[in-house]
């Protein structure tokens, strides 16, 4: 059984040049973007409280990406970047939700699966930002959330299979990486994790 997934499309060196052009708006991007990740998981357990198969495996996801949203605020406020007032909208993840079914079970296990892509786009992502470090404890910070992303890429697979059969499951994947490549390819660049 296949829990990782496979990208279709490299994020860009444009894609990385841009994120350190302008770190301190990339931080701030990725600090919303923990806030979301944890407020995401918590809202499957709050939507699907009768998935008890699943439901220590969200709320560990949610704390963990809290901390992250932490780690990043600390960060922050080390190298004097503010934490901005408003939040703004995601336009990759907000394009993904947009595709998903509407029915209950269809839509359960599609916002599984989309999880799953964001979280491997994120470790890809991570990674590039990572390697880009001349700072030997942001690549260290940088790395370590990499590690964290990849597993909670298998972790959302291995929820949807908990559910539903593995044919179903790998072939909804299989589309929705097919539609994570279009829309990635079509966004704008910019200092910003999606």
């Amino acid at each position: 059984m296949k829990l990782n997934l496979d990208l279709k499309t490299p994020s860009s060196q444009a894609w990385i040049d841009a994120v350190m052009a302008d770190f301190p708006a990339f931080l701030q991007d990725h600090l919303d973007c923990e806030r979301k990740a944890s407020a995401m998981a918590m809202s499957f357990v709050a939507k699907y409280p009768d998935r008890d198969k699943i439901l220590p495996e969200l709320i560990a996801t949610g704390i963990e990406e809290l901390e992250h949203f932490q780690q990043v605020y600390e960060l922050m406020v080390k190298k004097g970047v503010p934490m901005v007032h408003s939040i703004g909208g995601d336009p990759y993840v907000q394009q993904l939700i947009k595709l998903c079914h509407s029915g209950r079970e269809e839509r359960f296990m599609d916002r599984l699966l989309v999880a799953s892509v964001v979280e491997t786009r994120g470790a890809e992502r991570f990674r590039m930002v990572s390697e880009a470090q001349e700072d030997p404890d942001l690549f260290r910070f940088y790395k370590t959330l990499w590690v964290s992303e990849a597993k909670h890429g298998h972790v959302f697979v291995k929820m949807a299979l908990e559910y539903f059969a593995q044919d179903v499951v790998y072939e909804r994947l299989a589309w929705w990486v097919d539609r994570e490549s279009e829309i990635i390819e079509a966004l704008p660049i910019r200092a910003a994790l999606h």
